[in-house]
């Protein structure tokens, strides 16, 4: 099976792939760049999930050859009662060729509140703000801010195969979450 990735960051691509290889014996998974149809920041639910489809069917329309197209999304959620307000989730979806989207959520962490208030007012990205606080270039190529803050103890990796697994769920059991009922 060959799976487009609509990103070109290795991250992502790294974490669709450790998924699927688990339950797919044969899988290719190529990176395609595209567009997001969101901010380079997503803010709150909708719009991360918006932009994780946009990127699925986009990399699904560009790679010809792929069965699926997988994106990957981090955005800003509101949380009541955290510290910040705010939390950074990864949300994946997977876009088959018959159109049907599948939705997985990942873990959430939440930023200290300097650096939330830095992207809402800029309306800037999380990666360009904790790039200048760690001085870390390319942060969320590499580890990412939860395996800055985490101490090491959980990578970007880690956290998107954990949404990417999650979009996969209904895949996995596709006789009880793609029921056609008959009339």
């Amino acid at each position: 099976m060959i799976v487009a990735v609509g990103s070109s960051n290795p991250v992502k691509v790294q974490a669709v792939m450790n998924v699927f290889s688990k339950f797919l014996p044969q899988v290719e998974v190529i990176m395609k760049e595209v567009q997001s149809i969101v901010p380079p920041q997503p803010i709150g639910v909708e719009e991360t999930i918006r932009g994780a489809i946009g990127r699925a069917r986009r990399a699904l329309e560009l790679e010809g050859r792929a069965e699926m197209g997988v994106g990957i999304e981090a955005g800003l959620v509101p949380v009541p009662h955290s510290i910040s307000g705010w939390m950074d989730q990864q949300y994946a979806a997977i876009v088959d060729r018959r159109w049907r989207v599948t939705i997985g959520g990942g873990p959430s962490f939440e930023y200290p509140a300097g650096v939330v208030r830095k992207v809402l007012s800029a309306r800037t990205e999380v990666g360009k703000v904790m790039e200048g606080l760690t001085g870390i270039e390319g942060l969320g190529r590499k580890q990412g801010a939860i395996g800055y803050f985490s101490k090491g103890a959980l990578d970007r990796v880690s956290l998107s195969e954990i949404a990417v697994l999650m979009a996969m769920i209904p895949r996995l059991n596709e006789e009880r979450y793609f029921i056609e009922t008959k009339q």
